[in-house]
C-alpha cells in the first residue's frame, strides 16, 4: 500500500492486516500508482484505488488465471461498478467502465505524461475477465462536486499545455452530448433518478473542463489568484 500522507488511522489500519505500508508524497496520479506497481515483490500486480474493492465473481476469476499461471495475456480488465448514493449504476456512462488493472510488471505499468484520468497500458494481450471491481467513488454530492472540479481544472491544465483548445461549440455543445449519449443512447434514464443525477454532474464536468481551458487560452486566471 501507498500512502500520501493520510491524516486518518488508514495505515495503521492496514499494517495490521499485514500490509506494507509505503509514503511517497502525492505529485500526480500516475506517477503515485507507477511508484507502488515498482516496490511490489511480485511480477503480476492488480491496482486498486482506496474506494474499490474485488467483487466475489471477479475475484474467482482472478484465481482461475493465477492458477493457469496468468497464460493468456499480458494484462487482464474487468468491468467497474459504481455505488451512487445507494444504488448501483449499470447503464450509461457508468457501466461497464472497464479497467485494466491486471497486468505483468515487466510487460506495462502506468505510463504516459498524463496524470489526471490516467490509465495503466501493457505490451501484449489483454483479456477480459468476468465479474465486477467495486467502485464506492463518493460520500456525498459535495464532495463529488468538489472531485470533479478539481478533475476538471487538472484535464484542462493538462490539455492547454498539449496544444489543445476550447471552442465556442465545443462550450455548447459538448456537455449537452456528454448528457444526451450517457443518459439516452447508453439508457442510463434505466437507472432511475440516480442516472439522471450521475449524467447531469458528468455533464457538468465536461462544461467546467471546457470553460476552464477556454479561460486559460484567454490568459484568464482558472484559480483565485494569490493575494
Amino acid at each position: 500500500m501507498v500512502d500520501s500522507g493520510s491524516t486518518d488511522d488508514t495505515r495503521e489500519r492496514a499494517a495490521a492486516a499485514g500490509a506494507r505500508v509505503l509514503t511517497r508524497p502525492f505529485d500526480g496520479f500516475r506517477s503515485q500508482k507507477q511508484f507502488a506497481v515498482e516496490q511490489a515483490a511480485h511480477d503480476w500486480v492488480l491496482c486498486l484505488d482506496a474506494d474499490e474493492r474485488v467483487g466475489d465473481a471477479l475475484r474467482a476469476s482472478i484465481e482461475a488465471e493465477r492458477s493457469q499461471g496468468f497464460a493468456r495475456a499480458a494484462g487482464y480488465r474487468f468491468a467497474r461498478l459504481s455505488e451512487y448514493f445507494g444504488k448501483f449504476l449499470r447503464h450509461g456512462n457508468a457501466y461497464p467502465d472497464r479497467v485494466l488493472r491486471l497486468f505483468d510488471r515487466r510487460r506495462g505499468g502506468w505510463r504516459g505524461a498524463r496524470e489526471i484520468h490516467e490509465a495503466a497500458s501493457v505490451d501484449g494481450v489483454v483479456a477480459t475477465l468476468a465479474g465486477d471491481l467495486i467502485h464506492h467513488p463518493y460520500r456525498s454530492l459535495e464532495q463529488q462536486l468538489q472531485k470533479t472540479q478539481r478533475y476538471a481544472r487538472m484535464m484542462a491544465e493538462h490539455d492547454f499545455a498539449r496544444g489543445q483548445r476550447a471552442s465556442l461549440a465545443k462550450l455548447v455543445f459538448s456537455p449537452a452530448w456528454r448528457f444526451w449519449r450517457g443518459y439516452v443512447f447508453r439508457g442510463g434514464f434505466l437507472d432511475g433518478w440516480h442516472g439522471l443525477v450521475y449524467a447531469y454532474v458528468r455533464a457538468n464536468y465536461v462544461r467546467q473542463k471546457t470553460i476552464m481551458l477556454w479561460l486559460l487560452q484567454n490568459r484568464r486566471p482558472v484559480g483565485t489568484p494569490d493575494p
